[in-house]
């Protein structure tokens, strides 16, 4: 079988590099005589038929510079029903794609898997700015949400120093604290909370850290904190009660997922939409395209999904010791 249409969606949260990503699918498939079209506000445009059919290399052009996606993204609470994505698995079908190439974090990789279980061709590119997806070591978004925190984490530490205060900076993820961690190493901070370790999100260990801070004539301390751990504003009000420090709460909220795409993620993201291309081309579907070992690889869609992420013990450790 030959692939004669490719079709390329975003979905989920927008990520800094995704339209990058979307280039690549394009140009790459236009190179091969493969003809796109483009899904808009992912799975919830397939269902709607919101579809267009791209026949040049303009529709991306001066597009590798620009955060967010220019095909949109929408949440699609239909996706999780059987009937929703056997509606999306007929769309497909009506527009003649021969494979649907998804780009997006963990619940758009689920999608696209009932998808696959409908006879639809799936490709998945992780696009998310967590890094939360457990088979592959980078995904596209990432850096550039790392190096905006670790931006706006240097200017509070300007402030907090001119003002002898804590600050208390909440970065995005809910369910994964690898922003904390990087932008938490990278900014200096005094202490980093994620959700994967409970046993840190201790108000007593907080004060302590602040308290030695003190001690040593240090009177400011920078607390990074992932999304998912609970209020800085408690956070931040128990500091102050606790220490006699003044302490403020910033949340940097989806400032993150905004701004031009760094380096780092405009080439990954280029790479994975390319080879996603070369991998439909040899009819290879239900995969999940990865970054691993400083090579990009591919893997089963399903294993892919079921794979679980944790925090590396290393890593974490050193953030101990450097505060």
């Amino acid at each position: 079988m030959s692939i004669g249409t490719i079709g390329v969606l975003t979905s989920g949260g927008d990520a800094p590099g995704m339209n990058a990503c979307v280039r690549a699918v394009v140009r790459t498939a236009l190179y091969k005589g493969i003809k796109v079209k483009a899904i808009m506000k992912g799975y919830q445009g397939l269902i709607s038929g919101d579809i267009i059919d791209i026949d040049n290399r303009r529709f991306v052009s001066e597009i590798i510079n620009r955060g967010g996606t220019i095909l949109h993204t929408a949440r699609c609470l239909a996706m999780t029903t059987p009937e929703g994505a056997l509606l999306a698995a007929d769309a497909v079908k009506k527009a003649g794609i021969d494979c649907l190439v998804v780009i997006g974090g963990d619940g758009s990789y689920r999608g696209a898997l009932e998808l696959s279980k409908a006879g639809v061709n799936v490709l998945c590119i992780p696009g998310t700015i967590d890094l939360d997806i457990a088979s592959t070591e980078y995904t596209i978004g990432f850096d550039t949400a790392i190096t905006t925190a670790m931006d706006a984490i240097n200017k509070l530490r300007d402030t907090s120093t001119s003002h002898d205060r804590v600050s208390v900076v909440e970065v995005m993820g809910r369910r994964a604290g690898y922003i904390a961690l990087w932008a938490g190493i990278a900014g200096g901070a005094d202490v980093i909370l994620m959700p994967e370790k409970p046993e840190d999100n201790n108000i007593d260990k907080i004060c302590d850290v602040v308290n030695k801070n003190k001690d040593i004539g240090k009177t400011h301390s920078l607390i990074v904190v992932a999304e998912g751990v609970g209020s800085v504003e408690e956070i931040a009000k128990q500091v102050q009660e606790r220490t006699g420090i003044e302490a403020r709460a910033t949340i940097l909220g989806h400032l993150q997922r905004g701004g031009y795409p760094t380096a780092l993620d405009r080439v990954h993201a280029s790479m994975m939409g390319g080879i996603a291309v070369e991998i439909a081309n040899e009819n290879r579907f239900s995969r999940a395209i990865c970054y691993k070992n400083g090579r990009y690889i591919d893997i089963d869609l399903e294993e892919a999904i079921n794979m679980t992420k944790t925090i590396d013990k290393t890593m974490y450790d050193i953030s101990k010791m450097l505060v």
